[in-house]
């Protein structure tokens, strides 16, 4: 094994994981497919790419790293996960959610365990400057009481996207959970919840606007909606004692004070965010550290599938 990062994929995420690990002064090996996305990639980082994809790399390679980072497209995030734990790779971070669909993270998950490989997955969501910000007035207030979150995609702008198979009927997983992780990471995990949906469009036809609440294992009520079909965007507000705290856009924090109707921005000190893919250098440093805090193990992905499915599948409305 070698101390260098494996860094698999080579394409525009693998390109802010490369520079994330370039300004960490980290030797990285980069395996990639087709020519033209490893061309794209040196020409971005000045990193050279192995083209012609894992399995082949990994018919020749004798020196493997301990350590790599997965960020493929989405309907190969599992697969390639599972190659790398059954040829003795010990730490992976595999780019959100950890697989294609449900089934392929549960069996990551079983993967790893039967390896006894260290899996995370990357929501880097948890990584922002004013995500970090606020759990520390979340801690200061004693707790979040309840909260809300909005997933809404722009089902006009997906549609015409160039996707693998499979891939948008996905989307809730693939991109939606980039929301709800980050709403459940800071509010708490939920025990019960109770969900609807309606709709559908041709891209995702198992429904297109949802709605729900629960209440968290430590007692917060939440709520959520999101509308494919019309105007919207993402968004989380928790509630404390003392603050609202208010995502919208993701990237910023906004907060109300009690006693007060006027929302202010809050100062946080984001230079990472601006330099690189907000929060991806935080999310990289704790990965490559021994103190894991935050960073959602495989297992931890694996136990919230059942919520997510709840969300994405309740049955309860029209369609179309």
């Amino acid at each position: 094994m070698t101390e260098q990062i494996l860094l698999v994929g080579a394409g525009p995420m693998a390109v802010e994981y490369a520079k994330v690990l370039q300004a960490m002064k980290r030797p990285v090996l980069v395996i990639g497919r087709g020519g033209e996305s490893a061309e794209a990639f040196r020409e971005a980082t000045g990193i050279p790419v192995f083209t012609g994809g894992l399995e082949s790399w990994l018919q020749q390679a004798t020196d493997i790293p301990a350590t790599a980072i997965v960020c493929v497209g989405e309907k190969w995030l599992g697969q390639t996960t599972r190659h790398l734990i059954n040829r003795g790779v010990h730490d992976i971070l595999v780019e959100k959610p950890g697989g294609f669909d449900g089934r392929d993270i549960r069996e990551v998950a079983e993967a790893a365990q039967a390896k006894n490989a260290n899996v995370y997955v990357g929501y880097n969501r948890r990584f922002y400057a004013s995500t970090q910000k606020a759990e520390q007035i979340i801690s200061e207030d004693g707790g979040v009481l309840s909260f809300s979150f909005e997933f809404t995609e722009w089902g006009h702008i997906i549609a015409g996207l160039k996707k693998e198979d499979g891939v948008k009927e996905e989307w809730f997983l693939a991109n939606s959970t980039h929301v709800i992780d980050h709403a459940f990471f800071l509010g708490g995990k939920p025990k019960e919840i109770c969900c609807f949906t309606a709709g559908g469009v041709e891209w995702h036809n198992r429904a297109s606007i949802y709605a729900g609440a629960g209440i968290t294992e430590k007692g917060a009520l939440f709520s959520y909606q999101a509308n494919w079909e019309a105007p919207g965007r993402w968004a989380v507000e928790l509630l404390t004692k003392k603050h609202r705290l208010i995502f919208k856009p993701m990237e910023r924090l906004q907060i109300q004070k009690i006693g007060s109707v006027a929302t202010e921005e809050v100062v946080i000190d984001d230079e990472l965010d601006r330099k690189f893919k907000p929060g991806l250098f935080r999310q990289v440093m704790r990965f490559l550290s021994e103190y894991k805090a935050s960073l959602p193990s495989i297992q931890e992905q694996s136990s919230m599938l059942d919520y997510f499915d709840q969300i994405n599948r309740a049955n309860s409305g029209r369609r179309k």
